[in-house]
Order: C-alpha cells, then sequence, then structure tokens
C-alpha cells in the first residue's frame, strides 16, 4: 500500500527562530537551569481562519498550583489551510484519492477499495464483510444519525461491518475553549496524560497552527472489536460529533514553519507551551536524544517536542511543562 501525508481544541503559540540542536539524552524530565532558553507562546503563529475569536489572555491556575498568564484559545476545528477528507471510499473499486488512511501496527495503509475488500484477509477474521458481493459498493454511514450512532464507543450490533465517515457539516457549529501558559513552565517530572476513569489530567495533546488538535490515540482496539471502520483522512484527522475534526497522526499537511539550520519544522504547541516539531530532521534523520515524552532541548527553541511517527497513532508521551487548569 502506498504511504500518503495524514476530540478538541487547545491552543499554543511559541516564537522559533534557528539553531543547532544540543540536547542529550534522558529518562527523566529535569528543571532547566537559570541561563536555559525559554521560549514564549506567540498567537500571531496561528490561523485567525480556524478560530472562531481572537485569541485574549487570561491569568489561569497551571497544575502545578501556579498562577500564569493563559492564551484563552476558541477554535472551531475547522482547518483553513486544507480540505477534510475524503474517508471511506463508495465502491472496492475505488482508488486511493477516495478514501482516507488507517494506522495499523506503527504503519499508515490507504483505505482504498481493495483494502477495504481485503479486511477480512489483513485482520485475518472472515466476519469482516463490509462491501456488496455483487455491486462492490462499501457499507458506511450516510447521515448525522448513523455517525452520531457508529462513531462512540457504545456502536451497536446494526452498524457491524460500517466505515464510518462523519462530515464537517455535522460539526460547523462546534467550538472548544482551551487555556495555554503564554510562557512554558518547566516541572522536574513529566505528566502522564488521563483518559481513565476519574483522572483529571488532560487527554488533548496539542494543537496545530490551524487550530485542530492533536488528540490522544484513536481508540481503535474499540472501533475494530466493532467490526467498524473509522479512517482517517490524508491529514490524519476525522470527525465525531463531541470532538469536531481532530488529529490523530501528523502527515504534513497542516501549516508548519521551516527552520533555516535544518532542524524539523515547527507544527503546533504541546497542551503545556512548549513547542511541537515534525519527527524528522530537514535531512531526514531521527533525533536520538529525546527524553521519555519525546522531547529535548536546544539553545534556539528551548524544550520542544518531536512528535512519533504518523503509524503510531500518537504523538507525544506525556507533558514537561504545566498545563493550565
Amino acid at each position: 500500500m502506498i504511504y500518503k501525508n495524514f476530540a478538541f481544541a487547545s491552543l499554543i503559540c511559541l516564537l522559533v527562530s534557528c539553531g543547532k540542536d544540543d540536547g542529550t539524552a534522558t529518562d527523566t524530565i529535569t528543571n532547566p537551569p537559570s541561563n536555559e532558553t525559554i521560549v514564549k507562546v506567540l498567537s500571531s503563529n496561528f490561523l485567525s481562519g480556524g478560530l472562531s475569536v481572537p485569541i485574549t489572555t487570561e491569568t489561569r491556575t497551571l497544575s502545578n498550583g501556579t498562577t500564569a498568564e493563559c492564551f484563552k484559545i476558541v477554535t472551531k476545528s475547522t482547518p483553513p489551510d486544507h480540505a477534510m477528507g475524503p474517508w471511506c471510499p463508495s465502491n472496492i473499486a475505488d482508488d486511493a484519492t477516495k478514501g482516507g488512511i488507517w494506522l495499523e501496527g506503527g504503519n499508515v495503509y490507504d483505505v482504498d477499495g481493495a483494502f477495504v475488500k481485503n479486511l477480512a484477509t489483513f485482520y485475518n477474521n472472515t466476519t469482516w464483510q463490509m462491501y456488496n458481493p455483487s455491486s462492490g459498493a462499501i457499507t458506511k454511514t450516510n447521515t448525522q444519525a448513523d455517525c452520531q450512532a457508529a462513531a462512540n464507543p457504545n456502536v451497536g450490533a446494526a452498524y457491524k461491518n460500517y466505515c464510518v465517515e462523519c462530515l464537517p457539516s455535522y460539526v460547523s457549529t462546534l467550538t472548544k475553549t482551551i487555556y495555554i501558559p503564554v510562557t512554558p513552565v518547566k516541572l522536574s517530572a513529566p505528566v502522564p496524560f488521563g483518559g481513565g476513569p476519574g483522572t483529571s489530567a488532560p487527554t488533548t495533546r496539542g494543537i496545530a497552527f490551524n487550530g485542530v488538535v492533536f488528540d490522544a490515540p484513536a481508540p481503535t482496539n474499540i472501533i475494530l472489536a466493532a467490526y467498524t471502520l473509522a479512517p482517517f483522512d490524508d491529514a490524519g484527522g476525522h470527525i465525531n460529533m463531541g470532538a469536531g475534526y481532530h488529529y490523530h497522526a501528523a502527515t504534513g499537511k497542516s501549516t508548519k514553519i521551516s527552520q533555516t539550520d535544518g532542524h524539523a519544522a515547527m507544527i503546533g504547541y504541546a497542551l503545556d507551551g512548549f513547542g511541537l516539531y515534525e519527527r524528522l530532521s530537514g535531512a531526514g534523520t531521527e533525533y536520538t536524544d529525546l527524553d521519555a515524552s519525546r522531547g529535548h532541548y536546544d539553545g534556539t527553541r528551548g524544550y520542544h517536542y518531536h512528535v512519533d511517527k504518523a503509524g503510531s497513532n500518537n504523538f507525544i508521551n506525556s507533558l514537561a511543562g504545566a498545563y493550565a487548569r
């Protein structure tokens, strides 16, 4: 298969320039020395077309108990820099331009007609039958009611063997307000993301410059257990009724800020205000000195993260800094 470039909103902003990486490998996050570069958030990096209202500032309490000036970002989760979709092809004869992508085992697969036809073999389970053998038509959601019923953890038997495709028009009025510290505050230990019952930690990883959230890993096990498929588009995003349009992979489609020194391009910000950068350097090499959160330090960008590979269904592993409650 061909690799194709591929919740809710939060927003962060960071002024960057260019310099050499000098981070060192570590398994823990330590407080920066007093002379370490700390890069503040810069709201002008964001595309106004992805925001519901202009960014403002408020004083908020951070997760470490201190108070700080934070950006208040109201996002509409609608990217102004690339189209959304498609997600589900209509027929097993459709090529890759008619569908999105799927993440499995660390790899990115085109969801074309052949992929849907081959699901029983791909997952070694003959229960998969997501198309009409006579016409080749793929069974998929066609209405907002279908989306509401199928794009949730408790999908019913009626949607077994459906390709789930929720459309932007279903969430056109949805907005989300997020607060991000203007000046990132490094902590002595990383903050794990939430997600389980009773947890208060955030699940959102960060946000792209276009206002779309880098979300928690997609619950692919739940999706597949119901014999449904909820593809992502080529930008790594899809839609549900609660989160709107959100990303589960960074595939290079959203706006980026190139670095003149060959460092990986910046693609957004983590929830704690530290910069999010592409996985690979300008020369296409991996960063081998990342800490447990997938971050490291250099004198130009300060502490910052590099996102995981697209097929991993992951961006970063934890937050190195305090987040706004």
